[in-house]
């Protein structure tokens, strides 16, 4: 099974995006676009749930 954590190598702010792609087989730029559409037409909560997981998802040196 795999696990969810942040991207070391594949990462622009915190590796959120990059750790999302791997995970579920995706291309980075992808899950980067998908998030800018969702956050502009979220109004602002995909910026709140992308802080947390920031804090809360770790790093893949540390999963690994």
């Amino acid at each position: 099974m795999k696990k969810l954590y942040r991207s070391q190598h594949d990462r622009k702010v915190a590796g959120v995006c990059g750790g999302l792609a791997e995970h579920f087989n995706l291309d980075p730029s992808l899950v980067r676009i998908l998030f800018a559409i969702v956050a502009i037409l979220g109004s602002g909560i995909p910026f709140i749930v992308y802080i947390v997981m920031a804090f809360v998802v770790p790093n893949e040196e540390d999963v690994y």
